[in-house]
């Protein structure tokens, strides 16, 4: 049996119990592990993740394979970090997260972050001389954070700075951002 494109790359996805915007965090990681890779997602409580569709509306419910508290971020090549108003503001309150967030930026691994998930590099004063794009709601947040540039785009592969960031708008904006996702873990 041949290798998928992304076997042996080790993705770990970030959330809290609710109100992770279900598409954001679904997508990608079925898409992800359906191309080869090991995907992991973390989340505050050894609990069923609750996402929500449009912040408002019932979702799937997850299963996180660890906890912020007992994952080890040095095991993994990526970062995803999936949106929705309520999981992004929790994201960036939440030390743990954010120590993880800093864990990847510190040693140069990809980070993948959609919607709002941009809230916590904000926080991890991670996103200076990087453009990006996120919701449109965070464009102040991300430009008061110091040296970024935001732009309305689909998605944004930046790659300066010594680490690759990915960012996408919404989840229309879903399939721009796993093929960018792939294009960080494989070096493309």
């Amino acid at each position: 049996m041949a290798d998928k494109p992304l076997s042996g790359h080790r993705v770990l996805a970030i959330a809290t119990n609710y109100g992770v915007e279900q598409d954001e965090l679904v997508v990608p990681t079925e898409h992800l592990r359906d191309e080869g890779a090991d995907v992991a997602i973390a989340a505050v409580a050894d609990e069923p993740i609750v996402t929500l569709v449009g912040d408002k509306d019932p979702g799937r419910t997850v299963r996180p394979t660890t906890t912020f508290d007992k994952v080890d971020p040095t095991d993994f090549d990526l970062l995803l970090i999936p949106g929705g108003t309520i999981n992004a503001d929790a994201l960036r309150q939440s030390e743990d997260a954010i120590g993880i967030v800093r864990s990847f930026v510190s040693s140069g691994r990809p980070v993948a972050a959609i919607c709002h998930g941009p809230w916590a590099l904000v926080e991890a004063d991670a996103v200076r001389g990087k453009t990006l794009t996120s919701y449109a709601s965070l464009r102040t947040d991300i430009g008061n954070a110091g040296a970024a540039s935001w732009v309305d785009e689909p998605v944004v592969s930046d790659r300066t700075g010594g680490w690759t960031l990915v960012t996408s708008r919404t989840p229309d904006d879903l399939d721009a951002f796993v093929t960018e996702v792939d294009k960080a873990l494989t070096g493309g």
